[in-house]
């Protein structure tokens, strides 16, 4: 088999199209390239544009063998493993040559990498469901999070259901895209930078009542600061309101008062 860079849009479709096209051309794709990473190489590289036919029979027949395959790539191409193409393409091989018994093979090579990026990224959904913070602004909820893996289509369906009365928009910092819903749509659509407005005044009071009722619940005798970061791990407090500084808890027309933000009604002292 010709070995070949494959280059595409950068999106699930594309991907899928990108395996499709490597056993209609009989090539194997020793790397792929979206449009935002495109780079020399001595292989030979082409370009695979996106099919909805071709990416459709892909995941089909995905789903024929068994609706874990599916549900492993489609969750696969969703993490942040290094070269989560070329995991995904090893494993999709591997699955047509073996069938199904290959998903009983967890220490495979072509199925291990895949299992552990996908617990990772089942790992960070479930943290995050716990870990958002939304605040209130004229009538819309707005909340940002910083995960390493691309969870927004793993958490739309548990906060839309729960959720499903308001208006609300979820941002992901470092994919650059928000969850947007409002009671029957939502839209997961690519957003460039967001920065929430400073908070009204009933917005701020209601934050400093959540800081509060975080620092009165603590046992200091058995503050354990290790477990806390188990739990919860230190790289989710940057979007949490308890960890927030104290100009966090301001309202857009307060100024901190003399002895700092526990001078303001409703904060810790």
């Amino acid at each position: 088999m010709k070995e070949t860079i494959y280059r595409y849009d950068g999106s699930f479709e594309g991907f899928l199209c990108c395996v499709f096209d490597s056993y209609v051309y009989k090539e194997y794709p020793v790397q792929f390239q979206d449009e935002a990473h495109l780079a020399q190489s001595l292989f030979p590289a082409r370009w695979v544009g996106a099919d909805p036919r071709h990416a459709r029979r892909v995941l089909v027949s995905l789903e024929k063998i068994d609706p874990y395959a599916k549900e492993l790539t489609v969750k696969g191409f969703l993490t942040c493993a290094p070269d989560r193409e070329v995991l995904l393409y090893r494993f999709i091989r591997a699955l047509y040559d073996i069938g199904r018994p290959l998903l009983r093979q967890l220490s495979d090579e072509a199925v291990l990498p895949l299992l552990r990026a996908v617990r990772h990224l089942d790992g960070e959904v479930h943290l995050l469901k716990g870990f958002v913070r939304f605040s209130e602004f004229e009538g819309t909820l707005a909340g940002e999070i910083r995960p390493k893996n691309r969870v927004l289509p793993l958490l739309r369906g548990h906060f839309c259901s729960r959720m499903y009365n308001e208006v609300f928009l979820l941002y992901d910092r470092n994919h650059r895209e928000a969850l947007v819903h409002r009671p029957g749509q939502w839209a997961i659509v690519p957003m460039e930078s967001f920065r929430m407005a400073a908070p009204s005044a009933e917005e701020a009071q209601y934050r400093r009542l959540w800081k509060r009722f975080y620092d009165t619940i603590e046992i200091k005798e058995r503050r354990n600061p290790r477990l806390r970061m188990s739990n919860m791990p230190k790289r989710y407090w940057e979007t949490m309101t308890e960890f927030q500084d104290e100009d966090y808890f301001l309202a857009g027309t307060e100024t901190l008062p003399e002895g700092g933000a526990s001078a303001l009604p409703g904060h810790a002292k």
